[in-house]
């Protein structure tokens, strides 16, 4: 199970520069992402988020953040509601070039169709070389549910939360690396 996260998370990461650019926010609340991936040979994927404004910020920049850095074409496009995004960025020794087209409500429902080529390293669960066509359908469920707290990502029977996964790679950029034979 922990490899399908990881590969789910390398699939969400991989698009997700794309998608964090300029992106409205969300109604904070509970909400379902259904992740269908054609000719990438993953499953069809159920996740659900639990956000806030802060966890939605911190989600999109967790996934765009850094990684926007390494982004040579950012072109974002709003047109009646529909958001259309074309990137080409960098990371892990691939480049990926996506299209993407947005429509529907940040406070309802919305749709994600994302069509990306990879040229170079490959990618966890996918070859070097190749496209990939990733639908997104999401839809506010409603509040949190009790005992679910922003930043709580649930995927299967997994669950993990994005705040404090950032916190833990903050403290772990920050402690110094001991040779093995060292002693605490």
């Amino acid at each position: 199970m922990l490899r399908r996260l990881v590969v789910l998370a390398a699939c969400v990461a991989c698009a997700s520069p794309a998608l964090a650019l300029d992106m409205p926010q969300r109604k904070p609340g509970l909400w379902q992402l259904k992740m269908a991936f054609d000719n990438a040979g993953l499953p069809e994927r159920m996740m659900e988020q639990c956000t806030d404004a802060s966890t939605d910020k911190l989600m999109n920049g967790n996934y765009g953040g850094s990684a926007m850095e390494t982004c040579s074409k950012q072109d974002v496009h709003n047109s009646g509601g529909t958001i259309t995004i074309d990137s080409v960025c960098s990371f892990g020794g691939a480049t990926t070039t996506s299209h993407a087209v947005v429509t529907g409500s940040f406070d309802s429902a919305y749709t994600v169709d994302m069509t990306s080529t990879r040229h170079g390293a490959p990618v966890p669960g996918m070859p070097a070389e190749g496209s990939t066509h990733m639908k997104v359908e999401a839809k506010w469920l409603g509040p949190c549910a009790a005992g679910q707290k922003p930043g709580d990502v649930i995927v299967g029977n997994q669950k993990f939360n994005m705040v404090e996964m950032q916190k833990m790679q903050q403290q772990m950029r920050g402690m110094p690396l001991r040779p093995p034979y060292a002693r605490p």
